[in-house]
């Protein structure tokens, strides 16, 4: 059980607090309510290219690092289709020095041409070597325009193209800051060995006179049902023919999700998995099979990812794929199995509550969802879901009509 107070500030910042005596160290974690999701079509990348400006100084702390450093702090942020999260940890004494320089940046981030110019070469980079020159590393900049045509999860968070980030200007840039990043979009946790009205009286004094910004309120366009079946083709510079197979499938606040995060559990969790068991082991038809899902807000996607052995068709590859998609919906899954997969869930997310960090994302997660207390009550809803609800979902998933498949070949 996570123990959680929460109180809101007149800007609107939405602060929870939770109390952990049992360490010396402090969690300052902020959610902020955007992702690459929220991005103009025509200036994609913004989101996570504000990941990295974040970090280049405020107007009155010009180098974020190092006065972290001097109280002995870490920090970290990332950035996903949905969300972008900044966190620092330190020892708890030190918890002001959060505080000073969260509610700064949130208030004065520093816009410089230099700092721009300097990040997004990093960002291009990055773009570069981890999308562009890398072994299957663009293969989500091809499958996801594929995957959705109306919503914007069709780009990636690194963005749609290079283009986007080298021509960003300052004024583009300063407009996302406005828009997105004040207190009425942000979520902020304190954890650790903290006390819930010191954390408010901190909060008051460095978070309160922040203005509270415009309501950012989101309008995506909803994706349409899929209802044929769609097939592409590449060719690179690849070590393996790999497939991709994309299923859509319910987003995180559907009361589906979980039985759709057990089915890729049952088809890939561990060496036991089906996948593994019948496609790397016994018949070894692929040298790695996987299915998992990216936890999406909105209509999300279940993947299963092959490489197929040296010698295998494409064809039996397929084949192998639909045998075990077709089982689950044919077949009601045993109660052992189910009761293992269930277990597995259960003891990982048990065990991320023991970290501060992740306790203090979690909760800001599930707020962003509508409810921080579903950080103690998810595991219920996975408890829940029978034999029938996995046959059920199978069924309404798993169809050539609503497949994308990206075959990506050696040349």
């Amino acid at each position: 059980m996570v123990n959680y107070k929460k109180f809101t500030l007149n800007n609107g910042l939405r602060v929870l607090v939770h109390q952990d005596s049992t360490t010396p160290m402090a969690v300052l974690n902020i959610l902020y309510d955007v992702g690459a999701r929220d991005e103009n079509p025509e200036k994609t990348g913004f989101a996570h290219l504000f990941e990295h400006l974040m970090f280049g100084g405020s107007v009155n702390i010009p180098s974020y690092d190092e006065a972290l450093q001097r109280v002995g702090g870490e920090n970290n942020a990332f950035t996903s289709n949905d969300i972008t999260n900044y966190y620092i940890t330190l020892p708890a004494s030190n918890l002001e020095t959060a505080f000073w320089l969260e509610s700064d940046r949130m208030l004065n981030l520093a816009f410089s041409e230099k700092s721009l110019e300097v990040q997004k070469n990093v960002v291009c980079e990055e773009f570069k070597q981890r999308y562009l020159n890398q072994p299957y590393g663009d293969v989500w900049l091809k499958l996801r325009p594929l995957v959705y045509t109306a919503h914007p999860y069709r780009w990636a968070t690194i963005g749609e193209k290079l283009a986007h980030i080298e021509e960003a200007k300052m004024e583009d840039v300063k407009a996302f800051f406005a828009k997105h990043y004040n207190p009425q979009n942000a979520i902020m946790v304190v954890g650790g060995n903290v006390d819930f009205e010191e954390v408010k009286t901190l909060s008051e004094k460095w978070f309160a006179p922040i203005p509270a910004g415009n309501k950012y309120v989101r309008n995506l366009p909803t994706e349409p049902l899929q209802n044929q079946e769609i097939n592409e083709t590449i060719y690179a510079d690849v070590p393996l023919n790999a497939i991709y197979k994309v299923f859509k499938m319910p987003g995180k606040m559907d009361n589906n999700y979980p039985t759709a995060d057990l089915i890729s559990d049952i088809l890939s969790q561990g060496k036991s998995s089906r996948l593994y068991r019948n496609w790397v082991k016994d018949k070894p038809l692929f040298s790695d099979i996987k299915a998992y899902n990216y936890g999406s807000l909105d209509t999300g996607m279940f993947v299963i990812e092959a490489r197929p052995s040296q010698g295998i068709s494409l064809e039996d590859a397929e084949k192998a794929i639909w045998t075990e998609l077709e089982a689950l919906k044919t077949d009601l899954i045993s109660d052992d199995e189910l009761t293992k997969v269930k277990n597995k869930y259960e003891s990982t997310t048990v065990f991320s509550e023991m970290n501060l960090l992740d306790k203090a994302m979690n909760l800001a997660f599930y707020e962003l969802m509508g409810d921080a207390n579903l950080i103690n009550t998810e595991i219920q809803k996975y408890a829940s879901v029978s034999a029938q609800c996995i046959k059920n979902l199978a069924n309404q998933l798993f169809t050539n009509s609503q497949a994308t498949t990206l075959n990506y070949l050696a040349k």
